[in-house]
């Protein structure tokens, strides 16, 4: 059951309600509690619940362990408490490992099933943001990631308390700091779905651009919402839709393809955004993932919301993240932090076209209230039988 599915809308909710603060559907929790309620056979037959990368961990080793990124993230995974509240059994859901700790080593089975020796140490990775944010090197204040791909997660390293319900803030993987984080449920996904619909599925990137860099900035004047599967923050409406606003006769496929392509950037601002509302700084923005591969997509992001923006020589910073973990449990480095900052190279610096700023900066209040407008009727249209 993967993230963008959302079955569990009630189940986040309860657990929500109880927790005292927002659990979203995309979380793990719920997706165990709607087995719970709803799949009870398959609820009593299983051993463990894994999210993905731990079920991994756990063929190689044998040993159950999540892997908890931060001392409080408990809260947003699942606690021993709140699982008995709910009535399931917490034998079901493994004891908590950190980023960089040893889970054990590879066994005969994992030897029989994956071609791997035996005895190789396996050190807990983490969730895909918490190795980006290592290995694009935010492990210092100002510096923020963004995790580019099907979704988005953009994550600010900062030295300062942070409470605000739009975001999410935990302690970050460095100690002293804390991360600030909102996600797009759907930016490069958004893209691919519109490549789908108008029949450019196979169509690289590189093509995408070439075909609508003819298409000014701001797409003349047409905005789309990207909330293909709600959204999270920093909204957080699993009601919220997709939509085109501004369309006329004079815009075409390239315009529309355009619009949704810019709809990422507007997303990432809307997040850092809120961010700086709140006081904090936000210097420049290391990209990872798919998107990273594209330099058009990096230089419109950068003009949209007016940031720097770095392309690390590594495009896969889970690569190299899971690299400096590695390295610092095996004790080659002392902290995380200085694996990363001896690990991270940046290739190419992008920096914001002004012009191109100026229109982004009229056509962003427009995208918000688009939002603002159009609530009440997703939030209706998503309540019909």
């Amino acid at each position: 059951m993967l993230w963008m599915d959302r079955r569990c809308i009630e189940e986040a909710g309860i657990i929500s309600e109880i927790n005292g603060f927002y659990v979203d559907p995309t979380f793990y929790l719920p997706k165990a509690l709607w087995f719970y309620k709803h799949e009870p056979e398959i609820y009593e037959k299983t051993k463990y619940f894994f999210p993905c990368p731990e079920y991994i961990n756990y063929l190689l080793t044998g040993n159950a362990a999540t892997i908890f990124p931060v001392a409080d993230y408990e809260r947003f995974i699942w606690t021993e408490a709140l699982v008995t509240q709910l009535g399931m059994a917490w034998r079901k859901f493994p004891d908590g490992v950190r980023p960089g700790q040893r889970i054990g080593e590879t066994t005969a089975a994992a030897r029989d099933l994956l071609g791997v020796p035996i005895g190789v140490p396996v050190v807990a990775g983490g969730p895909d943001f918490i190795v980006s944010i290592i290995g694009t090197g935010t492990t210092a204040p100002g510096r923020v990631c963004d995790r580019a791909g099907t979704s988005e997660g953009i994550n600010l390293c900062t030295d300062q308390e942070v409470s605000d319900s739009r975001l999410l803030t935990v302690r970050h993987v460095i100690d002293g700091y804390s991360n600030v984080s909102g996600i797009v449920s759907t930016s490069g996904k958004a893209v691919q779905w519109f490549k789908e619909i108008t029949g450019n599925a196979d169509s690289p990137f590189a093509q995408l651009f070439s075909d609508i860099e003819a298409v000014a900035a701001g797409a003349n004047k047409l905005i789309f919402l990207p909330y293909l599967a709600g959204e999270r923050a920093p909204i957080w409406d699993p009601s919220a839709r997709g939509a085109f606003v501004g369309l006329t006769m004079n815009h075409g496929r390239r315009e529309m393809m355009r619009a949704v392509v810019e709809s990422v950037g507007f997303a990432i601002r809307d997040i850092i955004t809120v961010m700086e509302d709140i006081g904090l700084s936000v210097d420049d923005i290391r990209i990872t993932g798919g998107q990273a591969r594209s330099a058009a997509w990096i230089q419109m992001k950068a003009n949209i919301t007016g940031k720097r923006f770095l392309l690390p020589i590594m495009k896969d910073a889970e690569l190299a993240g899971d690299l400096c973990l590695a390295l610092f449990g095996l004790g080659t480095y002392g902290s995380l932090a200085e694996a990363a900052e001896n690990a991270v190279q940046i290739e190419r610096v992008f920096e914001p076209n002004r012009e191109d700023v100026k229109v982004y900066d009229d056509l962003f209040p427009i995208y918000r209230e688009s939002y603002a407008g159009l609530k009440e009727a997703f939030r209706r249209i998503s309540g019909m039988a």
